[in-house]
């Protein structure tokens, strides 16, 4: 069983939102298979809390318009890890400090990743593009750095 389409659809509008406010090493993984339920986490980091808060805020709004609320929200007060859970999809905004001390990637490298468009890596796809080589512009990475 892999993450639905709407789980998908939804990680992907989250991470746009994210992205737009600068988000870095956005990530998302299928954790459809380890936990009932969810279907995906999408990872995210902000430099410092102003920022942390901005991107929740982002999502939060990107979803509502949407139709989709979160059902759970922790650690929106303190700003250094926050927690969205949309059903389908948890959201998961880290300090950049915290998100290497927590290295939930590490936790959940079983889990596959579920590609997200350039627009919504927290990436200029041009950097990556010429960071791994990508002469088709079209910024197709995996998460391993290596091409389709």
């Amino acid at each position: 069983m892999t993450a639905s389409a709407r789980a998908v659809e939804l990680a992907v509008l989250a991470a746009r939102a994210a992205s737009d406010r600068k988000a870095q090493e956005i990530i998302a993984l299928d954790v459809s298979e380890q936990l009932v339920l969810t279907d995906v986490f999408l990872i995210a980091s902000g430099t410092n809390e102003r920022q942390v808060a901005a991107i929740v805020d982002a999502v939060e709004e990107a979803m509502h318009r949407a139709g989709v609320k979160a059902v759970r929200r922790e650690g929106k007060t303190q700003a250094r890890w926050v927690l969205l859970d949309f059903g389908d999809v948890v959201v998961h905004v880290q300090h950049a400090e915290d998100r290497v001390y927590y290295a939930l990637e590490r936790l959940w490298k079983d889990c596959p990743p579920v590609e997200l468009p350039a627009d919504a890596r927290g990436e200029d796809s041009a950097v990556a593009a010429a960071e791994y080589g990508d002469a088709s512009g079209d910024g197709a990475i995996r998460l391993d750095g290596e091409h389709p």
